[in-house]
């Protein structure tokens, strides 16, 4: 088994905070999640997660007008230019500060950034010859009063339009014009939202937060302003009258550009020219109060978002009770008005064809793209409300199942990444989620006093199992026939048994004195044993179904945390408070192994920790643990940023995955900032009181541990809340305070031999292939283990051999190639001369059970895609049939009319009718 997991996608989360974006051709919305970033492909229903990962969450992104470079600024200032070709950080640049905003120019060969009362102007990588640094500062803008919060750029790219908090908008060039004055524009009474430049004009339109909408008209058109010539006089003196620093970064020792800040712009100017000069002025054309179209009282809301589409005049603006109002500039006439959350929406973005509107919503943390002329949801996406407590895979590994702190249950398709279906009947926290063995429904457990099924064919709730007293359920079981059901009580330390069919309670087991906090039954078909580990260190094993009072209790020696059933079901492993994990043979109830895993886990050390790393690290276990598809290997995750996969029987560790990097959440790092630590301690721990209106003051409350900390600034703690295998083995998802994290096995070559000999190389292979002895060939391509070598021999296989070939192979070698068609039948062409391997293998060779889910999940996918194409072309071909019938009817009508009736039948003796029907 290979252990080359790479991180492929993120799920539960689709967008945190920050701006969305969409690409060039407006197929595909870029949003950032956390310290990563997805891209969603709205036209082919698609999710995918950059590999790229930042030290803290990203605020700011901007992709280049040709859609190759993505700019992703982080919350603490650090940049980093992505390739969205390659899918790497190509180059990085430091701000020291947060970033406001983001723009590239029209031309791409600028980078305007909002940083405090500073816009600065940076040339983009690649785009001039000669340039070594990796980002050259070209200029720097500062006499701006207030923060700034949205720069614009005239479609020249040579002007660009500067708004801020104190209320003005101001306007810069890049070159230099005779013409042309740094200009500001005041009058509004609210900081500057958003400005837009109407197409190929000076005109531009600006909107503050408090609603305001205002249009300004130019003087002079966008080729009316002229160009000045510096001379070689000036420029020198310039250069040496250069001597103010300004916040740049300069840690890296390479070259910066020269740059020129306002103040030297305007000395400059006014030595050369005089002031005859006609200047660029501004005229306010009309002002417009956006808020009064809202239903509402709208004297307390403010607008948070808005974007203008030049070509097509429409402008849509976001508030912050989670409405939107659709502009059709031309007269401000109020096109469409929709909400769509009880939060404040956070960005908007039209696509290029101003079609699709792109909204994201930071407190339910939304993304939703509506298409504004149809009213219709091309993606509607919610992350959970609250942390993902626990996750569930399907049989064929196709959904995962996701429970949440909010009590909402959500279906996730793990090729598209998109959820499905959503269930919010729980009223608290899920504690445990299940899926049936037949795929067709699933179970939860909640902390609200019920155990629920979810029909995934109708979705809806069709069974609800309660206890008759109320209890929290805190675990949750279904047996492999899925005629039984098991919850065990956090409160109440009892497990309860209910029948599936008839949905009635059939026992109640007792015996456990602490919390039952995890529950497994057997996934023999033939077997009901049910295990149960509690908090009063005891693992009970118990014959549920025909003695509820017969059960075996094997004592720990910490409390039980979790436990998992082998997949032959002959052997559980427990996870124990003490960082153990622990093996027992279920039909002896003996222990056949044990592992120390605590300190695997790492000692991450919150910024509020009183106590060392060593002594918080033995506070630290164990609360997932799941097997492998064959048994062999166990993944377990805990309260820690550490994923690790062991080996049962050597009890070793093979690997350790780290989940994230991201110091915005605690117990990232080992050790603590030295930056944080003064004379009087640690600033971490100085308790800042917030007074409430009333004068009350806000506390934290002791022994909290989730939550907001009474208001105060809360970093969530890094913790992995559940870890499962697929059943296919090509994957593995944890649960984490970012989101469900999904691991897939690299596609990229790594030379991995099998039973390798001397002799057997690529050409010997190919030499025996052309000689016509195709199972040798075969057996000499598994054994090198290079995929596109066996797809070649596979493929140069003639179909008439196939059977004979496969019947020569060893048993060995045809679960290889079974397992290896079961990738490609994914992705090919050739899909009938695979599905003659496929028959022709499963005739002579019984598989494992992982390979037969491998291929029958990407078999049902290869379905749902041929089936899709094969109903468009019946539709069109049905569309085509009716067409022709019509003007063929309509043709008869036609030269009936013009016949006389006199002459019907002697024509129609000399005229033949064409049938377009047939």
């Amino acid at each position: 088994m290979r252990f080359n997991y790479k991180f492929s996608n993120v799920l539960g989360t689709v967008y945190r905070k920050g701006n969305l974006s969409f690409t060039p051709d407006g197929n595909s919305v870029i949003s950032p999640v956390g310290n990563r970033i997805s891209k969603y492909d709205l036209k082919n229903n698609l999710s995918s997660t950059l590999p790229v990962e930042s030290s803290h969450n990203y605020e700011q992104i901007a992709i280049s007008p040709d859609g190759t470079l993505l700019f992703a600024v982080n919350e603490i200032g650090e940049a980093d230019l992505i390739s969205l070709i390659s899918n790497r950080v190509i180059h990085k640049y430091r701000f020291n500060d947060r970033i406001l905003h983001l723009k590239f120019s029209p031309n791409g060969k600028h980078i305007a950034a909002c940083k405090l009362n500073k816009v600065f102007i940076l040339q983009t990588p690649g785009h001039f010859l000669g340039q070594f640094n990796q980002f050259a500062l070209e200029r720097v803008f500062s006499d701006i009063l207030g923060d700034t919060t949205y720069t614009a750029w005239t479609d020249d790219s040579n002007i660009f339009a500067v708004g801020s908090k104190d209320a003005t908008v101001r306007l810069y060039t890049i070159e230099n014009y005779s013409n042309f004055r740094p200009y500001s524009l005041t009058g509004h009474t609210d900081a500057i939202i958003s400005l837009f430049f109407e197409q190929n004009s000076l005109d531009l339109m600006t909107l503050s937060r408090n609603g305001h909408l205002t249009l300004w008209q130019s003087s002079f058109q966008l080729d009316q302003l002229s160009s000045e010539v510096k001379s070689d006089s000036k420029k020198l003196k310039l250069n040496e009258d250069e001597n103010e620093e300004d916040d740049i970064d300069m840690s890296k020792g390479e070259d910066q550009e020269r740059f020129v800040n306002d103040k030297e712009e305007k000395i400059k100017k006014k030595t050369k020219f005089g002031n005859n000069v006609e200047l660029i002025s501004y005229k306010k054309l009309s002002r417009h109060f956006l808020n009064d179209h809202l239903k509402e009282d709208h004297s307390n809301l403010k607008m948070t978002a808005a974007d203008y589409h030049k070509k097509i005049k429409i402008l849509i603006s976001g508030f912050s009770n989670g409405s939107f109002l659709i502009f059709e500039t031309v007269g401000m006439s109020l096109i469409h008005s929709l909400n769509i959350s009880d939060t404040s929406i956070s960005t908007i973005v039209l696509n290029e064809s101003g079609d699709w509107v792109a909204l994201g919503c930071e407190g339910h943390g939304q993304l939703l793209v509506w298409e504004w002329q149809s009213e219709t949801y091309v993606m509607k996406q919610q992350a959970h409300g609250s942390e993902i407590s626990c996750l569930a895979y399907s049989s064929d590994s196709m959904y995962i199942a996701t429970g949440g702190e909010d009590g909402k249950v959500k279906l996730w398709n793990t090729q598209s990444g998109f959820c499905i279906v959503t269930f919010s009947e729980h009223t608290s926290s899920i504690t445990n989620i299940v899926f049936a063995p037949n795929k067709k429904f699933i179970i939860s457990a909640s902390l609200d006093g019920t155990v629920r099924a979810f029909d995934l064919t109708r979705y809806r709730n069709f069974r609800t199992f309660v206890s008759p007293r109320p209890v929290q359920f805190a675990s949750l079981a279904i047996d492999s026939n899925g005629e039984f059901v098991a919850a065990g009580g956090q409160d109440v330390f009892e497990a309860y048994l209910w029948s599936m069919k008839i949905g009635r309670l059939l026992e109640v087991l007792t015996g456990h004195e602490g919390p039952i906090v995890s529950l497994a039954f057997s996934p023999n078909i033939s077997c009901t044993t049910l295990v149960s580990v509690s908090w009063d260190k005891t693992l009970r094993i118990w014959n549920a179904v025909e003695n509820a009072s017969d059960h075996e209790t094997i004592q720990l020696f910490a409390d039980g945390l979790c436990v998992a059933f082998r997949p032959d079901g002959k052997e559980v492993v427990v996870a124990t408070l003490d960082g153990q994990l622990l093996f027992f043979d279920v039909r002896t109830s003996t222990q056949v192994g044990s592992i120390e895993g605590r300190n695997d886990l790492g000692s991450g050390r919150c910024d509020t920790d009183l106590i060392t790393a060593k002594k918080s690290l033995q506070a630290k276990a164990f609360n997932s643990v799941c097997y492998s598809a064959d048994g062999q290997f166990v993944i377990a995750g805990g309260q820690s940023k550490n994923v690790c996969i062991y080996n049962v029987s050597e009890a070793i560790l093979l690997k350790k995955f780290v989940i994230t990097q991201n110091q915005s959440f605690d117990a990232v790092t080992d050790v603590i900032n030295r930056r944080k630590m003064t004379e009087f301690g640690n600033k971490d721990l100085i308790e800042e009181r917030e007074t409430r209106e009333g004068g009350n003051v806000k506390l934290k409350l002791p022994g909290v541990h989730k939550g907001d900390l009474a208001a105060r600034t809360f970093k969530p703690e890094i913790n992995v809340l559940d870890v499962k295998f697929s059943p296919t083995g090509l994957s593995w998802a944890a649960a984490t305070t970012e989101g469900v994290l999904i691991y897939s096995l690299d596609s990229e070559f790594i030379f991995d031999p099998f039973q390798l000999e001397i002799g057997i190389t690529p050409l010997t292979t190919k030499k025996t292939l052309s000689e016509k002895e195709y199972a040798t060939a075969l057996m000499m391509a598994l054994r090198l283990n290079e995929p596109e070598l066996i797809t070649d021999v596979i493929e140069s296989t003639p179909f008439k051999d196939i059977d004979l070939t496969v019947i020569s192979l060893p048993r060995l070698y045809a679960e290889k190639i079974l397992k290896h068609i079961a990738i490609l039948s994914g992705t090919t062409k050739h899909l009938e001369f695979y599905v003659h391997w496929i028959k022709s293998l499963l005739n002579s060779h019984q598989p494992h059970q992982t390979t037969v889910l491998m291929l029958q999940k990407n078999l049902t996918k290869r379905y749902t895609d041929l089936s899709k194409v094969c109903d468009f072309n019946k539709y069109t071909y049905t569309v085509v049939k009716r067409i022709a019938h019509l003007q063929t009817v309509e043709a008869k009508d036609e030269i009936k009319d013009e016949i006389l009736p006199m002459d019907i039948d002697e024509v129609a003796s000399n005229t033949e009718f064409v049938d377009l029907k047939n």
